[in-house]
């Protein structure tokens, strides 16, 4: 299983995400390097965990301001090896296409998260999935308080789900309160074997990380364990 780092964007700083109360949000204070650079947090992230993917949440985007472009084209730039997995609120595939296509001059892979807190299309209206102009995106089943968010629709059917599928349980981001494994299985049931199934949220120990292998998971996202040092280092490898 895959650890993507985790890194939430707020007026162009890396800030801790608490249980998604995004009002409450403060500059990150990481154990792996100082300040709340976010180049400087991600390629200690990244180095930490020996990843080449890393997950954005543009937190000023899903609150309804435009997306940080600049701030991810310097990231972009400074880690050209990346591939990118960002949330910035897509409602639809135009505004995902948008921003793709001021990231494009970077070189990364950009793929798009569709949350359902954000989409607008009904997964009943498959014309309207966004999915079709973006078959590399991801969709993040979004979850807080066990009540799924926006569409509900997108959590009930199934049929035009992605390749990649992220269980995101907001009220477990950064509570320390172990991942909702429950919640993952019944998804991962409804997703069938063809699909990658990603989880998020709730990661305390390496003993959860390997629970969520052992649950089927091809990755999780997390943020909070790495700062903390709560999971060990990746392994060096050797040439």
């Amino acid at each position: 299983m895959h650890i993507v780092p985790v890194i939430d964007l707020l007026g162009a700083q890396v800030v801790r995400a608490v249980r998604g109360q995004r009002n409450q949000y403060l500059p990150m204070r990481s154990g792996l390097c100082a300040g709340s650079d976010p180049i400087a947090i991600a390629r200690a992230m990244l180095d930490y965990c020996a990843a080449r993917t890393l997950y954005v949440a543009d937190l000023d985007a899903l609150t309804g301001k435009p997306v940080q472009c600049d701030t991810l084209a310097a990231l972009c730039r400074a880690l050209p090896d990346l591939e990118l997995w960002l949330d910035a609120g897509f409602a639809d595939a135009a505004g995902a296409a948008s921003v793709l296509a001021r990231l494009a001059g970077t070189g990364v892979r950009v793929r798009p998260v569709f949350g359902s807190e954000s989409m607008h299309a009904d997964a009943s209206d498959p014309l309207a999935s966004p999915f079709l102009q973006h078959p590399q995106a991801l969709l993040s089943l979004d979850r807080r308080h066990g009540s799924p968010l926006g569409q509900a629709s997108w959590w009930q059917d199934s049929r035009d789900w992605p390749a990649s599928v992220i269980v995101m349980t907001l009220d477990r981001v950064g509570a320390f309160e172990g991942p909702d494994l429950a919640l993952f299985e019944q998804v991962r049931r409804q997703a069938g074997p063809a699909r990658q199934l990603i989880g998020a949220g709730g990661i305390r120990d390496g003993a959860d990380l390997d629970a969520a292998a052992r649950s089927g998971a091809h990755a999780w996202l997390v943020a909070s364990a790495i700062h903390d040092m709560r999971i060990a280092p990746a392994a060096p490898t050797h040439s």
